[in-house]
């Protein structure tokens, strides 16, 4: 199976998806002679015997989704091989000296030393409490977030025992029968995403399908909207979507933006298209609203399908949308190309009207507008947006080693990855320029000539939340890259997540304020901490 394709047909007002190489094939060769369908079949024979295989792909490609058997044994216990299973055969670091690997064994010890605090405090809890030794639910009854949401990491490191008590809880104890309300977004990321990872590294362990359609199947309740675009909540036992409960009940542009991979993914498994279809079509709406440039406001309004307000970000409630534009191109082996003309129409909008530098030393920041047309930037920058550095990256290479294709990359893409390696640089600076080393939530550059200080950290956005983003751009460029100065950036991070955020007793925390020491804590472990 091909990933679908949209083609424009009745004046660019309809959109055609095509779902299959048969089907795109069949139409093109009704017309063909004999002699071009005798070629066909050639075609098809050679193809056969090239592909044919364990793991069948449809195209050379990284991120191309492998179609394979599915599992359907609820009660087998599937644990990869991590030494033979291709899956998880990650690229051999260029410094895989003693002192990495030795490093590597300790962030797999901080990965216990969390997990173990929640199974004994929380376990089947959504969050983790690790200062009180107590659990949280983010709705009435609780989904698990935090176990769904380690299953991933759990078989990377290859922690059997603790992957069992897991997997064993999601068996029997899972229940999306829940009559409250939870967050659209914030469950297909951590939860859905969650089991669809678990499927896919475990070799297809057709439980984590199973309880994937059952949370895909309510979650579909949110897109009931006169619109099509998702409500912001919805009541997975009644099946209905929520608006949210403030701006006239519009959904933030992320969260509505931020469902697609999962969706397709699980149509891609599952082969009912229903979650595909649902979730591209916002996307298909998106594409005819206006835009400044390719940015696009920070709320939509599941009533009318148009955006309300006019604020621009790359930081919380915008930044998830510009990043699933490039991941869901790369997703379907490029062959969706509008994704990545949205992409590429964003990208120069935020060269042309966000970016600025700050004073005295020249750093790159991505900043904010109040609304179209207006080109005051504030130089305000939410930890959010430091993602677009390997994201920048990501898209000027398309998960090419940048040594291998240097030379046949345009101005655009090379002036991409300066400019995310220049970001991320920046994001790092706001780490190390704080007395615990990390970063706080939000910061702000100064403008001035006369300035002192790049960075500007106000009272009330000096917590620190154990957030991702930057660590996700170290990785990426030093995949992308080799540069080991990006592997030292994000173990001096770590040191300092070990020394101000680990509980003694189990768990880490977020924090009050990364500006004093020592900082006082917030007894809240996120989920995306593990």
């Amino acid at each position: 199976m091909l990933p679908m394709t949209r083609d424009d047909y009745d004046n660019g007002k309809t959109y055609k998806l095509k779902r299959t190489f048969i089907k795109k094939l069949y139409k093109k060769c009704i017309p063909f002679s004999r002699a071009r369908w005798l070629l066909i079949i050639i075609i098809f024979g050679v193809l056969y015997f090239v592909f044919v295989s364990k793991y069948i792909f449809i195209e050379q490609s990284d991120s191309q989704l492998p179609i394979k058997e599915v599992n359907n044994e609820d009660t087998e216990l599937i644990l990869p091989d991590l030494d033979k299973d291709p899956i998880l055969d990650f690229p051999k670091p260029v410094h895989n000296d003693q002192i990495w690997s030795e490093r590597q064994m300790k962030v797999k010890k901080a990965f216990k030393h969390a997990w173990d605090g929640y199974v004994r405090d929380a376990w089947g809890n959504d969050e983790y409490h690790p200062i009180s030794h107590r659990g949280s639910n983010l709705s009435r009854t609780g989904i698990g977030f935090t176990i769904v949401d380690s299953l991933d990491t759990l078989l990377i490191m290859d922690l059997k025992d603790e992957y069992k008590h897991a997997r064993d809880w999601v068996a029997n104890s899972l229940d999306f029968n829940i009559d409250g309300e939870v967050n659209v977004f914030e469950t297909t990321i951590r939860v859905l995403g969650g089991l669809l990872s678990a499927y896919h590294l475990s070799g297809n362990d057709g439980l984590f399908l199973a309880k994937a359609i059952d949370l895909g199947d309510r979650l579909l309740g949110a897109f009931s909207s006169p619109s099509g675009i998702p409500y912001a909540s919805v009541n997975l036992a009644r099946r209905e979507g929520i608006g949210a409960h403030f701006n006239g009940g519009a959904s933030s542009t992320s969260e509505a933006t931020t469902l697609q991979l999962e969706f397709k993914y699980l149509s891609y498994i599952s082969d009912n298209y229903e979650y595909w279809d649902k979730s591209q079509n916002i996307m298909f709406a998106i594409d005819e609203l206006k835009k400044y440039d390719g940015l696009v406001p920070i709320f939509l309004s599941p009533n009318d399908g148009q955006f309300w307000g006019g604020k621009i970000t790359l930081g919380a409630r915008g930044d998830s949308y510009y990043e699933y534009l490039l991941k869901q191109f790369i997703q379907t082996s490029n062959t969706e190309h509008f994704y990545r003309r949205m992409y590429d129409e964003a990208i120069k909008g935020v060269k042309t009207h966000l970016i600025d530098h700050s004073y005295p030393s020249g750093l790159l920041y991505i900043g904010e507008l109040s609304g179209y047309g207006d080109d005051t930037i504030s130089p305000k920058m939410d930890h959010l947006v430091c993602f677009m550095g390997g994201n920048l990256a990501l898209g000027a290479t398309q998960g090419r080693k940048v040594n291998d294709i240097q030379n046949h990359m345009s101005d655009n893409d090379l002036e991409d990855l300066d400019i995310g390696k220049e970001l991320t640089k920046t994001c790092v600076e706001i780490y190390f320029s704080t007395s615990t080393g990390l970063a706080p939530e939000i910061a702000y550059f100064s403008t001035s000539e006369d300035a002192t200080n790049d960075i500007i950290i106000k009272p009330l956005d000096s917590h620190n939340l154990l957030r991702p983003e930057t660590v996700e751009s170290l990785f990426i460029l030093w995949r992308l890259t080799g540069d080991v100065q990006y592997r030292h950036w994000g173990w001096k991070i770590f040191q300092a997540f070990e020394k101000y955020s680990k509980v003694d007793e189990g768990g880490y925390t977020s924090l009050d304020d990364v500006t004093v020491v020592p900082p006082k804590r917030r007894d809240k472990m996120e989920t995306f901490w593990l």
